[in-house]
């Protein structure tokens, strides 16, 4: 099972986790993603949308919860610096999670993270698509593994002050690094799943050119699951070659403070990330939902869930769960909020253009 970004900024987190642990420990594997830093580093090394470090003891409560394996390449991957990144790394080992995705240069960063499932071996690759820069890790330096994705503005008539159409795609030789990490992967083990930190913010439905065609090379290269994150919000599920591509799994336990400014606050990054926020994506967060500054429609989320037979065929499917009023995902059952959280899923799938048909089966739905 895998789910999306995991940020534990609060107190008391086992109690946010209470409603999935059970089915996440059911799992032969439960994969999240490890969201900022978890660090008493203080000293700031970068920032895009102000977020603090999280108490590296915080991660015992995503152990606890089932989680064996953390992706941490991401965009805050490097906010607190080196060793931001090392402490991470160090905090969720003590708990039993390993992780991919960073480490203290390139070649550790895009290392898979492995286990042993009944006889099989499932290595898991993560990578970062959304910058910034000073994130990624080099031959030399701490940080991400990444796929650089530039982007073309192209205005279509020439009036000043239209907007113009955009264009997203891939670098090829950091998208060549990622593939022939892939592959090498794939040539020994059984079953690898690629995590990507992707996609455009707090916008429903929304996937980008680049999106289809780094995960789509993700496939290509042997990957047997794609599964993305960043934009907090959930994204449609795509069917490639036979593969599941969960272009976005939104958010799982993510509750914070961090991104709501109170009056007082004398953070300048905070109080202008607030105006932008509903500049950009044109929603404030639920004043009664203190702990979840998210947009409305992420509360519809899911566990995405991939059962691997003996001969090695995947079924794919997902549980869809709903973000209660505690800031809790609570998995579901095929009951009538069950059916409204998947009946969400598969519409913003359908409004991306995409195929994919959901069956239930039991209580998870099915994906083909």
């Amino acid at each position: 099972m895998a789910v999306g970004d995991i940020v534990l900024q609060m107190s008391a987190h086992d109690a946010y986790f209470a409603p999935s642990a059970p089915v996440l420990r059911s799992a032969d594997l439960a994969i999240g993603q490890i969201e900022v830093p978890h660090t008493t580093e203080s000293d700031v090394a970068g920032i895009t949308i102000p977020s603090p470090p999280s108490d590296p003891e915080a991660l015992a409560s995503m152990a606890r919860a089932g989680f064996a394996i953390g992706t941490v390449a991401g965009n805050h991957a490097y906010d607190l610096g080196t060793r931001g990144v090392l402490d991470t790394i160090r905090a969720a080992e003590r708990q039993g999670i390993q992780t991919t995705g960073t480490g203290a240069n390139l070649a550790a960063a895009e290392a898979p993270a492995v286990v042993r499932c009944d006889g099989m071996r499932i290595g898991v690759v993560s990578f970062n698509c959304v910058g910034p820069r000073e994130s990624w890790a080099t031959s030399k330096k701490a940080g991400s593994a990444y796929v650089k994705v530039l982007t073309h503005y192209d205005l279509d008539d020439m009036n000043p002050g239209n907007p113009p159409q955009v264009y997203t795609f891939c670098d090829r030789g950091s998208l060549a690094r990622m593939t022939d990490a892939i592959a090498a992967a794939k040539e020994e083990l059984d079953v690898v799943v690629t995590a990507l930190h992707k996609g455009y913010g707090h916008t429903p439905a929304r996937i980008d050119d680049y999106e289809y065609e780094v995960s789509r090379a993700a496939i290509d290269a042997g990957a047997d699951a794609v599964i993305g994150h960043h934009a907090h919000i959930m994204r449609g599920v795509e069917m490639y070659r036979g593969r599941a591509i969960y272009h976005g799994l939104g958010n799982f336990v993510t509750v914070t403070s961090a991104l709501t400014p109170s009056s007082d606050s004398d953070s300048e990054e905070l109080k202008a990330w607030a105006t932008r926020r509903k500049e950009m994506f044109g929603f404030e967060p639920d004043p009664g939902l203190p702990a979840y500054p998210f947009h409305p429609e992420s509360r519809n989320t899911a566990i995405a869930v991939l059962d691997v037979d003996d001969d090695g065929s995947i079924r794919a499917g997902l549980i869809p769960c709903w973000i209660d009023d505690d800031a809790r995902p609570v998995p579901l059952p095929h009951d009538a909020q069950g059916e409204a959280v998947a009946t969400y899923i598969e519409s913003i799938t359908r409004r991306a253009g995409l195929d994919t048909t959901f069956t239930w089966d039991s209580d998870v739905v099915r994906v083909k």
